[in-house]
């Protein structure tokens, strides 16, 4: 099931893009908001949003601002979840979607979380990928360590060895196939023909402006907003290095009607598309209207 390219304007003037996946034959349903990582763009759904669109839900799939197809924000310190969660709620007036299922995987799911403060109603329903109200220090460190950093990639083999280096212990089942549709998932190519990572470097400024404050979020108010309120469902790799055993334990407890998977020999984090996580995802939205 193929896409059409869906622009959208920010509140404050930029362009911005979504992959819009229509809904297949039947009733109509909930539609699904699908947001990316941190450093990552909407074709990191397209192996799950066609089936999800099949199931007969609507699924845009957002380049959140400086990342993929929208525009870079000339102020950096504008790469905060807030201001995503207004550019997704300016997403969803001009589509004229009043309430969806939001799909979050990493700062996706930050995102989610900012939703439901600044607009509850609008949160119909939300599946955490793989990220919780708190993080493991050594994940966020991890990532942090390579955002925004500048990559020598002068080809396609450079920009998947790349990948497999950064997120190898993720997923170490993958071979050079998987990287290379990781890189191509990942990079652009540039204008020169030279792969290039496919979001602003500037990305990384409010990070390194927080410090060590950016290390420990603490959102559990948001997080037992979103999930006592709604229906809720969360992803956790089995090796994820962000979203530690201990924290997920602490979720489940506050929120003891949320939904859980674990992912067998993943870390951070799921695809969605192997079978645990792709069967408790259909399981999950099968229950919504």
């Amino acid at each position: 099931m193929t896409y059409v390219d869906r622009p959208w304007t920010s509140p404050d003037g930029l362009s911005l893009y979504a992959r819009d996946y229509a809904p297949g034959p039947g009733r109509a349903r909930l539609p699904v908001i699908a947001i990316h990582g941190l450093t990552r763009n909407s074709a990191d759904f397209q192996a799950i949003a066609p089936l999800i669109a099949q199931s007969g839900r609507r699924v845009l799939a957002v380049d959140v601002r400086g990342r993929g197809r929208s525009d870079r924000a000339p102020d950096p310190m504008t790469y905060q979840p807030p201001v995503y969660a207004r550019d997704v709620l300016a997403l969803m007036q001009q589509t004229g979607t009043e309430r969806a299922v939001f799909l979050g995987t990493s700062m996706g799911g930050l995102i989610t979380m900012a939703l439901t403060a600044l607009r509850a109603r609008a949160v119909a329903a939300a599946v955490l990928n793989d990220i919780g109200p708190e993080v493991a220090r050594e994940g966020l460190a991890r990532i942090a360590a390579y955002s925004g950093k500048p990559v020598d990639t002068p080809d396609w083999t450079a920009a998947a060895a790349y990948m497999r280096e950064i997120n190898g212990v993720a997923f170490p089942h993958y071979d050079d196939a998987h990287w290379d549709a990781f890189a191509r998932r990942t990079f652009r190519e540039g204008p020169d023909g030279v792969p290039v990572l496919d979001y602003d470097p500037d990305i990384a400024v409010p990070i390194r402006a927080a410090g060590k404050r950016a290390l420990v979020p603490k959102l559990w108010p948001f997080f037992r907003r979103l999930a006592r309120g709604r229906p809720t469902l969360l992803v956790r790799g089995a090796t994820s290095d962000l979203l530690s055993a201990d924290i997920a334990a602490r979720m489940r407890r506050a929120a003891p009607q949320m939904g859980y998977v674990e992912v067998p020999g993943v870390g951070h984090a799921p695809m969605l598309d192997e079978p645990e996580a792709r069967a408790a995802l259909f399981a999950f939205l099968a229950d919504l209207p």
